[in-house]
């Protein structure tokens, strides 16, 4: 098993990530921030080969406008040898990295120029990821999007884009259930279709359940059914609710015995986990050390 967390690592030297608005993205700036937010990165890959923290989620900013057409950078050359080197720290340690596109990242919009630049800002991650020179089991996670007033037709134009995705990109895909629109039941249906994995989310599960009223291990045991070896160990994110916050915000830090009550009743424990937590490393070093002593 390995736990890991997303994107930004708190308390470690060196390793804050820099942004730019667009009005500030000239060419000289992307490639400032660009060259920083790199450096930073390797900061962060080197701390979790300290901590020994083999799960990773990087920013989606990590290359500022990466999908945008302002960017006009070829990062991908310029930077090539310093990604490489901190792909070969990633693969040598043996950390399994992740991305994952935000909220306007939609490939199940009834809007064209949406779906394209969704392709196009998926082409960017997977760019990223090969870059870095890391395999299939590095994958890129994504939510369904939106219901546009009728859930069954926009969950075939997912189905649909996703068939017209470029190869390198659907070995890299995997899909998660969210709070609001698509239960893991309503996932995992499109998953039948297209043979994606699917990531189980237990917070997204908490507040939008399926109408199938199973525990969130069965459902756990239904998803580790959609990864098959090419796509590495099943995967999870782990979160709980902040107290006094809005529903689905995640918590400051982790409750370790409740991470552990959770984590006892896995019905696999060879799976990795990523836990999504406002101070991110903390809790993972937390949980990993509770994992070592048998807490």
């Amino acid at each position: 098993m390995s736990i890991g967390y997303a994107c930004i690592a708190v308390g470690v030297k060196n390793a804050k990530l820099s942004r730019c608005t667009l009005k500030n993205a000239s060419e000289d700036n992307i490639r400032k921030i660009t060259e920083a937010n790199l450096n930073a990165l390797d900061a962060m890959i080197d701390y979790n080969i300290e901590n020994k923290i083999k799960l990773f989620r990087i920013s989606s900013d990590i290359i500022p406008f990466g999908s945008h057409e302002v960017n006009k950078l070829e990062w991908q050359v310029e930077f090539k040898d310093k990604i490489m080197k901190i792909g070969n720290k990633i693969i040598t340690s043996g950390m399994r990295v992740s991305m994952h596109p935000g909220q306007y990242t939609v490939l199940n919009s009834n809007r064209q120029e949406v779906v394209l630049n969704a392709v196009r800002d998926l082409k960017y991650h997977n760019l990223f990821l090969d870059t870095l020179g890391v395999d299939s089991t590095n994958k890129i996670v994504l939510h369904i999007g939106g219901v546009y007033g009728d859930k069954k037709k926009a969950a075939e134009n997912f189905i649909k884009n996703y068939r017209e995705l470029p190869s390198e990109i659907k070995k890299r895909l995997v899909i998660e259930n969210d709070d609001k629109s698509y239960t893991i039941e309503d996932v995992l249906k499109i998953s039948s279709e297209v043979h994606i994995p699917v990531i189980f989310d237990n917070l997204h599960n908490k507040i939008n359940q399926s109408q199938e009223k199973i525990s969130e291990f069965e459902w756990i045991n239904i998803c580790s059914k959609t990864w098959d070896k090419f796509d590495g160990k099943q995967k999870i994110h782990y979160s709980e609710q902040k107290q006094g916050g809005s529903i689905g915000s995640h918590s400051d830090a982790i409750c370790l015995n409740e991470f552990l009550e959770f984590y006892n009743k896995l019905p696999n424990k060879d799976i990795d986990i990523m836990l999504e937590v406002k101070d991110k490393n903390l809790s993972a070093v937390k949980c990993i050390n509770s994992m070592v002593r048998g807490i």
